[in-house]
């Protein structure tokens, strides 16, 4: 596995994250492709800022080395900001849709 498919796979929970939480919770959503954009945006955003502790992709594949739990570490994060992604979205959409 390379940090390159590390980061799609990454990329791809963050998207069912977000449409998982429109699903669930339909005053978040923007439909299918609005929460998979705000799904990747958030996935990344929050990849690139807690991947600096360590779990990023290429951490995971350190010298060829396989680190199953940072694996996972990075799976989580990417969800949680797959759904972050999309709260932050609807708040702003909110915030600037004001009547």
């Amino acid at each position: 596995m390379t940090g390159t498919l590390i980061s799609l796979i990454s990329i791809l929970i963050g998207i069912i994250a977000a449409n998982g939480l429109g699903f669930l919770i339909k005053k978040y959503s923007f439909g299918v492709i609005g929460n998979t954009i705000a799904g990747v945006f958030g996935s990344i955003l929050f990849i690139k800022i807690f991947g600096r502790l360590g779990f990023n992709p290429w951490s995971i594949m350190n010298n060829g080395d396989f680190d199953g739990f940072l694996l996972l570490l990075n799976l989580v994060v990417s969800g949680i900001g797959g759904a972050l992604g999309l709260i932050l979205a609807k708040m702003m959409y909110h915030k600037f849709n004001k009547p």
